[in-house]
């Protein structure tokens, strides 16, 4: 596979560890939720789960949305019971997440810097809250990679299109890596462009695809893997 001219990056769980955080805040939410009722872990998990989806539309991704389906999923399962120094907690749970430092994949600076000097052009396209999209990007110090940075309410067909056409670029020359089949892979390979699917540790349960990657998108097992994707692509591709 040779890397087209221009590649685009996903933020969170790409470049920088994100969902193991929102993980262990929501282990600490189901403690937090048994003191007052006994529900099973899956139930919590699938409420949780089901109030984040509906909520998306107004609140979009990120931590911010995060809290406030915790503390509308906690006001609805212990029905109104959940005392306001519990609801404090729970947003004391978004605080420690929005202020937790920036941590780096393996190999991010490296891959960046690698790509650069080989003279690609690079972008950084992520999706979620603005404030807390470019705090992160910012305390990561990877910007000076990066010819372009774009934070999106959503990652689908017509975003990925919008910004093409916002920098002249044709999908054939656009590549875009990310963890998430669904907001990283399937919208590019539809606008006619190529993907690298890397994926992480934890996968959100939102952004779970079933079935294998279509053609025009391999899977690499690091993101370090890119520099040798030429070689690594007969290994990678999911047919």
């Amino acid at each position: 596979m040779d890397l087209p001219r221009v590649i685009a990056f996903d933020g969170d769980d790409t470049l920088w560890h994100n969902e193991t955080l929102f993980s262990m805040t929501q282990g600490r939410f189901r403690s937090l939720i048994s003191r007052h009722i006994d529900i099973p872990t899956h139930i919590l998990n699938a409420r949780l789960l089901e109030t984040e989806r509906r909520n998306i539309p107004t609140y979009g991704y990120g931590i911010k949305g995060f809290v406030l389906s915790m503390i509308e999923t906690a006001i609805e399962v212990t029905e109104r019971r959940i005392p306001a120094e519990d609801i404090q907690t729970i947003l004391d749970y978004g605080r420690t997440m929005i202020e937790h430092p920036v941590e780096l994949i393996e190999g991010a600076c490296e891959v960046l810097e690698t790509l650069r000097a080989r003279d690609h052009e690079l972008w950084l396209i992520t999706k979620g809250d603005l404030f807390d999209q470019e705090s992160k990007i910012a305390r990561s110090d990877l910007v000076p990679f990066f010819h372009a940075i774009e934070v999106l309410s959503e990652k689908d067909q017509v975003s990925y299109q919008r910004l093409l056409d916002k920098y002249g670029v044709s999908p054939d020359e656009f590549l875009m890596v990310g963890n998430s089949v669904r907001s990283d892979v399937l919208p590019v390979i539809e606008i006619g462009g190529r993907a690298v699917h890397v994926p992480y540790e934890i996968t959100w349960e939102h952004e779970h695809v079933e079935g294998h990657l279509p053609e025009g998108a391999v899977t690499l097992a690091r993101l370090f893997d890119l520099l040798d994707a030429e070689t690594a692509s007969d290994e990678g591709h999911q047919k």
